[in-house]
C-alpha cells in the first residue's frame, strides 16, 4: 500500500494541474479528447498526469494564444515519443513553424487593414471595384445577385 501511495506522487491530480497551469479541469480533458495530453487511471479509476503534462498544457495555450489550431498542435505533438519532455531544440523547431504561420497571418491582416482604409467610404461593400469582397469583380462574372464572398 505505502508502495502504491508513493507511486502515485510522482503523477498529479487533475486539480494539481489545473492549479498549476492556470486552466479548468475540464479544460484538461477537453486537450485529453482531442489527443493533446494523455492520463492514466488510477486503481479507483481516476486520472493522473505525468509531470511533463504542465509543459505540454503551457505549449498548448500559448499555440492557442496566437490562433494556431488543435488539429496542428497535435500533430506537432504526435512525432513526438509517449511521455516526452519537449527540449529547448524540440520547442525551436515547432516554434518556427508556429511564427511562419503567425508571420502570415499578420501579413495578411495588414493586407486587409490597408484595403479596408480605400473602403470605408463606399459603405456598401459590393462596388465593382471593393478590394475586400470582390477584388477585380471576379464575382460579377458569376452573375448577378448576392454571392459568398468567402474565398474557398
Amino acid at each position: 500500500m505505502q508502495n502504491q501511495a508513493s507511486a502515485l506522487k510522482k503523477f498529479l491530480t487533475p486539480g494539481e494541474v489545473a492549479k498549476r497551469s492556470g486552466v479548468a479541469v475540464s479544460a484538461l480533458h477537453f486537450y485529453e479528447s482531442k489527443g493533446l495530453i494523455k492520463s492514466i487511471r488510477s486503481a479507483g479509476n481516476q486520472r493522473r498526469y505525468t509531470r511533463d503534462v504542465l509543459r505540454y498544457v503551457a505549449i498548448i495555450k500559448i499555440a492557442q494564444r496566437i490562433g494556431i489550431p488543435l488539429s496542428t498542435i497535435r500533430d506537432a505533438f504526435s512525432v513526438l515519443p509517449e511521455g516526452h519532455t519537449l527540449s529547448a531544440k524540440e520547442w525551436k523547431v515547432l516554434s518556427r513553424q508556429w511564427r511562419e504561420e503567425l508571420d502570415r497571418r499578420i501579413r495578411t491582416l495588414v493586407a486587409l487593414r490597408d484595403d479596408l482604409d480605400g473602403c470605408i467610404g463606399c459603405g456598401c461593400l459590393s462596388r465593382r471595384d471593393c478590394p475586400l469582397r470582390n477584388p477585380d469583380d471576379r464575382l460579377g462574372e458569376q452573375g448577378t445577385g448576392a454571392r459568398l464572398l468567402e474565398d474557398d
